[in-house]
């Protein structure tokens, strides 16, 4: 519900001009609307006018006590979308960055810069800004209270999360270049939580917003590295290998036995996992050079640290794997086997002579979401991604994955899909309305069977695999182009003796039915098929279904209705395939 606020009596004050009166009548505001959230439309102007009034102060010459109170209208008055009109012009923005401490000098949009798209690159009250490049950052003002500076990046994170304009102008104030500043300053510990956590999030809201940020935090900035050294200060690690990270000072202690994360580590952390997301979002899907394959590397052992780590609560540590499993899945694929590289110790588990603690915690990270069964698309498909690349590109990965979610099938009684264990809960969402849900599933099944359709079909029956199969053209059977190193399928004596009486559609054993044409001549039979085509015909001239046929790549085609009629009146009659060329359409 809108809280009806006293502005008109703070403005009164503050157009008096006297510092004294304006200080105690922004206290008593403040304090009245601290948790206020929500605004009335009555008094906008009202508020609009007294934020003008605040930073016209700013302006002055102010004890701290009245600075910090000034700074503190302006957030309440930023958490207003509708009223932000004084707080997105160029001066403005300047003023709020400097009592932030990361204004520059002078400012300029670097010469490649773009907009984001659909930006105006700056829009109303985005005026020009000088032509000469950004050479340091200023100092904070000389009032260094850290309060104040957390205050003022509370308003910029305010301004950003609403408005467009303010976003362009901060691109154009190159407040970037003062935040990348001080984030190399992260392995100082003079700097209170909330000034780390607001640069983090301004620098999180910059680059996902804005394109033309994302790219030069990336390129001129070499925003990986910067983030790297956030994260690593962050999480206190040091290095006993290249690639193997753990706690400082706890390098022999098992990952299980650390204590957990704090709340203001945790917080800090997720912060540098978004920000790394949005500007690594395309490292997997383009060519990059040895020292950023390096970079990347360095990152998945923190981020494989990340996943052995536990935070202050179950819901915590769930929010933190998710964002360090998204962020893995942007990493080039050569980076992945960073996740075997430490040593096997004492308590972790050894598959074919490598350490899989992390793949083991991706996969107990995966059923946990699948339990769980809320918004599968955002939350499954990442981890599920990238189980199924690491899969594909190291054996050590696959075989251990089959070992835990395929072992040697026993049970051929029930359904595929009926069960508690990990392949009944994925052969279950093969089936589901997400699309995306149930390929991604699908294929991560298809790849730990080495792609091999007989494989497929027996640990999930024909019918849940014939999605894949038909979008692959593998309904015939055969294996896909995967390469995978060679190994024998062992089958239980279970299954071996079982083996003849499985239903190949259901996937489990059926008892045997009675068939419904014993008795019947041959005549009869024919008779009988006939019928049946006539209905499929009957049906398909009047567009309730549409009848397919297998063609011999194995994909479906439709069978026209001058073949449906031919083969009515001509059982023995051929549909021809559509004529097109095999070697054209393995090439698109």
């Amino acid at each position: 519900m809108a809280v009806k606020m006293d502005v008109k009596g703070a403005i009164e004050q503050m157009e008096r001009g006297e510092q004294d009166t304006a200080l105690s009548a922004l206290r008593s505001y403040n304090t009245e609307m601290t948790h206020c959230f929500t605004f009335s439309n009555e008094d906008a102007l009202d508020r609009q006018l007294l934020g003008g009034l605040v930073l016209g102060f700013l302006d002055r010459e102010l004890q701290p006590s009245c600075q910090l109170a000034c700074l503190e209208t302006i957030r309440i008055l930023s958490r207003d979308k509708l009223c932000l009109e004084p707080f997105i012009t160029l001066p403005a923005m300047s003023t709020l960055a400097r009592h932030a401490g990361i204004a520059v000098v002078s400012s300029a949009a670097p010469p490649d810069s773009q907009p984001a798209e659909g930006q105006d690159g700056g829009g109303k009250g985005a005026a020009q800004v000088s032509s000469e490049e950004v050479k340091e950052v200023s100092p904070p003002p000389e009032n260094s209270d850290q309060e104040v500076i957390a205050e003022s990046l509370k308003s910029i994170s305010n301004i950003l999360l609403h408005n467009e304009t303010g976003q362009g102008v901060a691109a154009d104030l190159q407040l970037i270049k003062g935040l990348a500043e001080r984030l190399q300053q992260c392995y100082d510990p003079n700097w209170i939580h909330e000034v780390r956590f607001f640069d983090l999030r301004i620098t999180f809201l910059l680059t996902a917003l804005r394109v033309d940020v994302r790219a030069q935090l990336v390129r001129e900035l070499h925003g990986v590295s910067l983030l790297g050294n956030q994260l690593d200060a962050t999480l206190g690690l040091c290095w006993p290998d290249t690639l193997e990270a753990a706690r400082g000072g706890s390098e022999d202690v098992p990952p299980e036995q650390l204590p957990p994360l704090s709340r203001q580590q945790t917080e800090l952390a997720i912060e540098i996992l978004k920000i790394l997301f949005t500007v690594t979002f395309d490292a997997s899907r383009r060519q990059v050079d040895e020292e950023e394959m390096a970079e990347y590397r360095h990152l998945a052992a923190m981020l494989r640290h990340c996943l052995m780590s536990r935070a202050d609560g179950e819901e915590r540590t769930d929010e933190f794997h998710s964002h360090t499993v998204n962020l893995l899945g942007n990493l080039p694929l050569p980076c992945l086997d960073v996740l075997l590289v430490p040593k096997v110790q004492p308590g972790s588990i050894e598959y074919m002579g490598v350490n899989v603690d992390a793949v083991d915690m991706l996969l107990e990270f995966m059923e946990k979401t699948l339990d769980r069964g809320h918004k599968l698309k955002e939350t499954l498909l990442p981890v599920l991604n990238l189980l199924t690349e690491s899969a594909r590109i190291h054996r050590e990965t696959r075989k251990f994955l089959r070992s835990k979610v395929l072992p040697p099938l026993r049970d051929v009684t029930n359904r595929p899909e009926v069960g508690s264990a990990l392949r009944n809960k994925l052969v279950r969402i093969m089936t589901s309305i997400d699309t995306d849900v149930k390929d991604c599933a699908a294929e991560f099944l298809f790849v730990l069977c080495k792609e091999s359709v007989s494989r497929f079909v027996k640990y999930t029956g024909y019918g849940n695999a014939a999605g894949l199969l038909a979008a692959r053209g593998l309904l015939r059977g055969g294996r896909d182009s995967g390469v995978y190193s060679e190994d024998e399928e062992s089958d239980t004596e279970e299954y071996t003796e079982a083996k003849a009486h499985i239903n190949p559609i259901t996937g489990v054993v059926q008892e045997e039915q009675p068939n419904p044409m014993e008795g019947m001549t041959e005549e009869q039979k024919e008779y009988e098929a006939m019928k049946l085509v006539r209905m499929f015909d009957r049906l398909s001239r009047t567009n309730f279904i549409q009848p397919m046929q297998l063609g011999m790549d194995g994909k479906m085609s439709e069978i026209s209705p001058g073949d449906l009629h031919n083969l009515v009146h001509n059982p023995l009659f051929q549909p021809e395939e559509p004529a097109h060329s095999d070697s054209e359409e393995e090439n698109e």
